[in-house]
């Protein structure tokens, strides 16, 4: 009998690794090894991430990406990853490198090459960029931005139970080298979009989404245009940038599963 495929699902900024614990338990019961290892820094619960904020600080794209191949190299294969916005970019990066078999970018953030960006999304980003010294700290959002970036198409009830329950600093880094991803010949934000003998990929986008808005994600489908392999794209035109963990999650969940029962993973 065969070894389960290992999953391993990657957060983004400022949602801490339990926000995927609905799908760790999902992919379990569909028959995957799924894990949701945090990011370089975080501690293994919200409460203790939020007291000990300056662990995750300094941390950029790079250290996350090294610290997920690391802990990839000691799984029996090569998993499926799975990541929500700058996770959407490091699983990008894990892929193309030959470190995953395929990967499922959600809403994820810019990678180099994507050039415009909505005023929604600099509206996020400003929470770090507005003050440089940011890059070498952890940045924390308040209710009402957590409102704005990831619960805008929420409940203001829901949206709150949401940041009460996941919501952790992060480093402001990676937001930096993303921004400036574009003027640097060897930004960390960079993918190797020409890679045709990597796994499939999935691009999601989110409608409604300000974080990460719709056309960003198009964009980033865009820049795999000179690939042969597997690069599929869906939207959900009603959806936020909430959408993997709040009361929708399940639709998005049950989609991925399907994608890859599609391409036999």
């Amino acid at each position: 009998m065969s070894e389960p495929t290992p999953v391993v699902f990657v957060h983004g900024l400022w949602l801490h690794a339990s926000s995927w614990d609905n799908w760790v338990t999902v992919f379990d019961k569909a028959g995957y090894a799924p894990s949701a290892p945090g990011w370089p820094g975080d501690s293994d619960t919200v409460e203790e991430t939020r007291t000990n904020a300056d662990s995750v600080a300094g941390h950029g794209i790079a250290d996350v990406v090294d610290h997920y191949a690391d802990i990839i190299a000691g799984l029996p294969a090569k998993p499926i990853v799975i990541g929500h916005s700058f996770g959407g970019l490091i699983v990008q990066r894990l892929l193309a490198e030959g470190h995953a078999a395929a990967a499922v970018a959600i809403d994820p953030a810019p990678i180099k090459g994507v050039i415009y960006l909505p005023p929604s999304a600099l509206r996020v980003a400003s929470i770090a960029l507005r003050n440089p010294g940011n890059k070498k700290k952890a940045v924390s959002l308040n209710e009402k931005q957590f409102k704005y970036g990831f619960g805008n198409e929420l409940s203001p009830e829901e949206s709150k139970d949401l940041f009460d329950k996941f919501a952790i600093p992060s480093p402001g880094q990676p937001l930096f080298e993303a921004a400036s991803a574009n003027f640097s010949g060897s930004s960390p934000a960079k993918v190797d979009t020409k890679n045709s003998d990597r796994g499939p990929l999935l691009i999601t986008a989110g409608g409604k989404d300000h974080t990460v808005p719709a056309a960003v994600s198009r964009s980033t489908l865009k820049q795999y245009r000179h690939s042969t392999a597997v690069t599929d794209f869906k939207e959900f035109s009603d959806r936020g940038h909430s959408l993997g963990i709040d009361h929708g999650w399940e639709d998005v969940a049950t989609y991925v599963l399907d994608w890859l029962k599609r391409h036999s993973l």
